[in-house]
């Protein structure tokens, strides 16, 4: 009975671990970083028996052709998001970020650059357009059958093939065209939520709360106006003038959003967003011997690691200079991701490299420092393993995160202008190397990271198969943006009861008035 017993348990695990497999997952993924962030899910999905197909233009710089985990479906394109077109963006923030004042480098950032970020959407659109257009293309799609889409929507061309197929939507996410994921979903008071750009803290003054409220509004206005001018175009084209793009952004299924409350500070939440920060993180594997014996060779003063993220291999010649003259006064040794010119004032102290197991070489035991851009995938590598930050903000959040491994004494943040100035870098180095403060709040910073009940790449798998198991999850969404702004903040309702109260203080002062009326006509009476 025990053997039949144990023979059935065998069987109906079996099953079960099986019902999940076999999903067919379409991918709309984005370039740079955001790719590398979906490589990892789709990896995973592809190790658990799920069919993947990505569709990108036919002009890319990241998105291979078909690989062993993977199938392509390439869309011809005229343009795309290639890599003259980021980078160039990139290297124009640098100059601006090094030659201006903090306001004049936000109305370049907010306005002076609006109409490139524009054209980057407009580059999606035509993408989107060319999709929708191809008759082949779109019956092929809705014949494979597809359990999902899985979309980064950064660039919204995804959201609206979704709706198109009419299949479960699922975001790996952390921005939202021009505003951060979490200000779309789920309630965002400017009170205490800082806006990325503003530097803020969850803990603001009154002027602070005005730069929030103004950078806040600032993004929202290039939220709508990219909106207005590229995707509602789409939408009413494809999907008929009834479906509202805002509404059609905050209706996906699932939302696997890339941070966690270790690095975020605390907000409000919604059901269907499912927390994955440092989904990428794993244990360190062994160097490459090269890299082992360079390590090594620190002896107990260690190592430092610089990088500054995917798109930004090389810098202005006077600073790369300055940099490599600073890490040369220093005893550790130090590898460096740099493939511009080899700087003059380079150290024999200084390895650079083309491409590092960045990973691996956090994970290593030698690692006294890591010198990031504040991108968050290299700060969620450096939270697990423990390794504290000189950040080295460029652009758009990576300020933003650092300030939250600074808040939480984990970092020591330099600004681009002032890398070059007053021997900042370096005392920034040697201040986070010499005082062990740095190291145990980011050690404590990982262990609450890692003490988790299930390790967020596999939360992410399980909650993807939850939407394929069951064809969406309606149960989990708010229809809270379906309403209009003055329900959603019940300002109908306080108009209504202000008037009902006013109404009663007059029917009340009307009513004490005839009272004193009468008693005075009595009163004239009797004398």
């Amino acid at each position: 009975m025990r053997l039949m017993w144990y023979c059935g348990a065998f069987l109906l695990s079996l099953f079960l671990s099986r019902s999940c497999h076999g999903g067919n997952i379409l991918v709309f993924p984005i370039e740079g970083s955001h790719w590398v962030n979906m490589d990892i899910l789709m990896r995973e999905l592809h190790s658990q028996g799920h069919n993947l197909t990505i569709v990108r233009p036919s002009k890319t710089w990241y998105m291979k052709d078909n690989a062993s985990y993977f199938n392509t479906i390439s869309v011809p394109v005229e343009r795309s998001l290639d890599k003259d077109f980021i980078t160039g963006l990139l290297y124009e923030v640098i100059e601006y970020e090094r030659g201006s004042l903090p306001l004049v480098t936000f109305l370049h950032m907010s306005v002076g650059m609006f109409g490139m970020f524009m054209e980057a959407h407009q580059m999606v659109g035509e993408f989107a357009t060319a999709i929708l257009d191809d008759k082949d293309l779109t019956k092929r799609l809705k014949d494979s059958n597809f359990d999902l889409i899985l979309s980064d929507p950064a660039w919204a061309g995804g959201v609206i093939v979704a709706k198109y197929l009419n299949l479960p939507l699922v975001y790996n996410v952390r921005w939202l065209i021009a505003t951060e994921g979490h200000i779309t979903i789920a309630p965002s008071p400017l009170s205490y939520i800082p806006i990325t750009g503003t530097g803020n803290t969850n803990k603001m003054s009154f002027l602070q709360r005005v730069k929030n409220v103004i950078v806040f509004l600032v993004g929202y206005t290039q939220h709508i106006l990219v909106i207005k001018n590229v995707y509602q175009k789409i939408c009413d084209k494809y999907l008929g003038p009834d479906i509202d793009m805002h509404h059609l952004l905050a209706s996906a299924d699932l939302w696997l959003m890339r941070v966690d409350f270790v690095f975020e500070f605390p907000r409000p939440t919604m059901p269907n967003v499912v927390y994955i920060g440092g989904f990428q993180c794993k244990p360190a594997k062994p160097l490459p011997d090269h890299l082992e014996e360079f390590v090594q060779s620190s002896g107990e003063h260690g190592v430092i690691l610089m990088s500054l993220g995917t798109f930004v291999t090389e810098l202005p010649v006077d600073l790369a200079e300055k940099i490599a003259a600073d890490f040369a006064k220093l005893p550790q040794k130090v590898i460096w991701r740099y493939k511009g010119a080899k700087p003059s004032t380079l150290g024999n102290n200084t390895l650079i490299v083309d491409w590092m197991p960045q990973n691996d070489l956090l994970g290593h035991p030698k690692i006294k420092l890591f010198v990031a851009h504040g991108g968050t995938n290299g700060i969620q590598e450096a939270i697990y393993h423990g390794v504290p930050v000189v950040g080295i903000p460029l652009f758009f959040d990576q300020h933003d995160n650092l300030l939250r491994l600074s808040e939480r004494g984990a970092a020591i943040v330099v600004m681009l202008a002032l890398v070059d100035k007053d021997d900042n870098f370096l005392k920034a180095i040697q201040e986070v190397i010499a005082n062990p403060t740095y190291k145990n709040n980011m050690e404590r910073l990982s262990r609450l990271h890692k003490d988790k009940p299930i390790p967020p790449l596999k939360n992410a798998i399980f909650w993807i198969e939850f939407v394929m198991r069951h064809k969406g999850a309606a149960h989990l969404k708010t229809d809270s943006y379906k309403l209009p702004w003055y329900i959603y903040y019940s300002l109908d309702v306080y108009l209504f009861l202000t008037a009902a109260l006013l109404a009663l203080f007059l029917a009340l002062f009307i009513t004490i008035r005839c009272m004193c009326s009468a008693l005075c006509r009595r009163k004239v009476k009797r004398e």
